[in-house]
């Protein structure tokens, strides 16, 4: 038999016991958070169809500007409840934005024009429009692939920093936080470039590593702006108690 009675009944148990532990997470995790990660997911896939510099080993584009905001919510969300606890809603946040580029391609395959067509009178601005929010499946392809390694290697390593720093003030954050979103968004950046970048736009190697270390850098300046803010909210998230539920579920 391919697969055995008993191997069923582990396998339908442990899927059983997964919903039921996204259940009590994501009602833990306070909803904003988890709004405002899966949105920072689709208006980075989005903005990223539009070029922000592209100098010969520096290329950003407009994705960059929400590529922070989702590290900036893994790491509040380890450093809370943990890498299992931030990996899972990575993992949700993506099959959310998987369903909006499903529907973004659907509907630009749909008859009519958009409202630009009717300003400039060009129907190559209706094409265009069109491509870029349909998108492309190596795009799609890449950018997921990219996001869950990177959010697997971010909570890990966070994980594995805060087990080091055992502080609770802002040094320990920041050291947990930089660390790991600096190695992650290089992994984020090297593994889009080696699947989107390099097979269909011809980088170099030479292009792929610096391109995407450099990207990192500036990916994470940001968060070294915002951190802050990040910390602020897990210590009030500590102070009153939120998520403690899952905490003492998992503890």
């Amino acid at each position: 038999m391919l697969f055995c009675p008993a191997c069923l009944k582990k396998f339908f148990l442990w899927v059983f016991r997964e919903l039921e532990d996204y259940k009590l997470l994501l009602r833990n995790i306070p909803s904003p958070v988890v709004s405002i990660f899966i949105l920072s997911i689709v208006c980075a896939n989005l903005m990223a169809n539009k070029e922000l510099v592209n100098f010969k080993f520096i290329a950003l584009d407009c994705g960059f500007a929400f590529s922070w905001i989702m590290f900036l919510c893994m790491d509040v969300i380890c450093r809370r409840w943990g890498a299992r606890a931030s990996i899972k809603v990575s993992l949700l946040a993506l099959a959310m934005n998987l369903c909006v580029c499903a529907m973004f391609a659907v509907l630009s395959k749909a008859p009519g024009k958009w409202g630009e067509y009717y300003a400039s009178g060009n129907s190559i601005v209706n094409d265009a429009l069109n491509s870029t929010f349909g998108g492309s499946w190596y795009v799609v392809l890449g950018s997921s692939a990219a996001f869950v390694l990177s959010s697997v290697v971010n909570a890990l390593v966070n994980d594995a920093l805060g087990a080091v720093v055992r502080s609770r003030g802002f040094f320990s954050f920041a050291f947990r936080s930089y660390i790991s979103t600096g190695v992650a968004q290089f992994a984020d950046n090297l593994v889009f470039a080696l699947i989107v970048s390099k097979v269909f736009f011809g980088w170099t190697w030479t292009q792929v590593f610096i391109c995407s270390a450099i990207a990192a850098v500036f990916e994470l300046l940001c968060e070294v702006a915002f951190s802050g803010l990040g910390y602020r909210i897990v210590c009030n998230w500590e102070k009153e108690n939120v998520g403690q539920e899952y905490i003492n579920g998992h503890s």
